[in-house]
């Protein structure tokens, strides 16, 4: 609850009681001071005599008389003047003294009236921090009441959506039982023809093996007869054309000029026509087979080769589309070095082969 503040003329009424207060009081002192005062001893008449010289007194006398007269008026003049003194400065003194007491009376007002508007303050203070406490408490009970309600609401969703989910669940499992055990039906079924197609496959598969076994065995007898008779009819003409080669250089060595330039004649286009052959012959035998090379696979290699029979370069022309059985071929040709049996070609002979061409297969380097 909040209190009306006061307004500027309420806030001034009491200050101005008190003042007006306080000077009734001090006047009310004065006028009673005054009213004590002890009246003073009414002031000696000052009597001037005239003194008449009477024949009969001396002149003396006149004058101690004089004189006396003169000091008596003088002691009267001061005793006044001191009286009118005191009576001033006790009259100072009571005003002093009002004046101080109107200002401690002013004072004690001023901070009763200080101290008044404190307890007010105060009072307000307590009031708003009161007002401000309750309101506080207000909005708390408001709040936990709120807090309480969306809690119990929050409760009430949760369980209904829990017997949801779980009649939801329930359904779900009766539909997934049923739909189990639909599949189930269906994979038993599959599974027993699928089962009865496999034995039949299996069954085709193992007798169609059996006959390819049988047939790649009787093949591989007829490749292993042929190759063997091949690799025979190939080692003795090999050996037939190295013999008559060798026979051809001894007599080119052993005869004269003329007879070796006869038979160089004779002999240049049988060894110009089996150079071919005896190339194939030299790179097979220093051929690695790769294992990607594979029957029917075709290299064509450029090879440039001096007169002394050095070959000095071999690249591919045209790739087999391995690499690594186009290097070996290329290795293998590299690998023979020098043909000595270049030397006895005429140069119209061997300019063919300075810069030509040849095609390898894995059969070429396999001899």
């Amino acid at each position: 609850m909040r209190h009306r503040e006061p307004s500027a003329s309420e806030n001034y009424f009491w200050p101005s009681v008190w003042a007006v207060a306080l000077h009734v009081l001090i006047f009310g002192m004065l006028f009673a001071s005054f009213a004590m005062t002890p009246e003073l001893p009414p002031a000696k008449p000052i009597v001037q005599a005239t003194l008449y010289q009477l024949k009969s007194k001396s002149q003396a006398t006149t004058q101690t008389n004089q004189k006396l007269a003169g000091e008596a008026k003088k002691s009267a003049a001061r005793q006044t003047e001191v009286e009118q003194m005191e009576t001033k400065k006790v009259e100072q003194e009571e005003i002093k003294a009002a004046e101080q007491k109107k200002a401690e009376a002013a004072q004690k007002a001023e901070a009763a009236a200080k101290a008044d508007e404190a307890k007010k303050a105060e009072a307000a203070a307590k009031a708003a921090d009161a007002a401000k406490a309750a309101e506080a408490a207000k909005a708390a009970d408001a709040a936990k009441a709120a807090e309480a309600k969306k809690a119990e609401q929050a409760d009430i969703a949760k369980k209904k959506a829990e017997d949801e989910a779980k009649k939801q669940a329930e359904e779900d499992a009766k539909k997934q039982a049923a739909e189990d055990a639909k599949k189930k039906a269906a994979a038993d079924a599959a599974k027993a023809a699928e089962d009865a197609k496999k034995k039949a496959a299996d069954d085709a598969k193992a007798k169609a093996a059996e006959e390819a076994k049988a047939k790649a065995a009787e093949e591989a007898k007829k490749k292993a007869a042929a190759d063997a008779a091949k690799k025979k009819a190939q080692d003795a003409a090999r050996k037939a054309a190295e013999d008559k080669k060798a026979q051809a250089l001894a007599d080119l060595l052993s005869d004269t000029p003329q007879r070796q330039q006869a038979l160089a004649d004779e002999q240049g286009d049988e060894v110009a026509g089996n150079f071919d052959d005896l190339i194939r012959s030299r790179a097979a035998e220093g051929w690695a087979r790769p294992p990607s090379a594979r029957k029917g696979m075709t290299v064509v290699l450029q090879i440039n080769m001096l007169p002394d029979g050095t070959i000095t370069n071999v690249s591919v022309a045209k790739s087999s589309g391995d690499g690594p059985y186009d290097s070996s071929a290329v290795a293998a040709v590299k690998n023979i070095g020098r043909l000595t049996e270049m030397q006895g070609l005429k140069p119209a002979d061997f300019n063919p082969y300075r810069s030509f061409k040849m095609t390898f297969t894995p059969e070429d380097l396999a001899l």
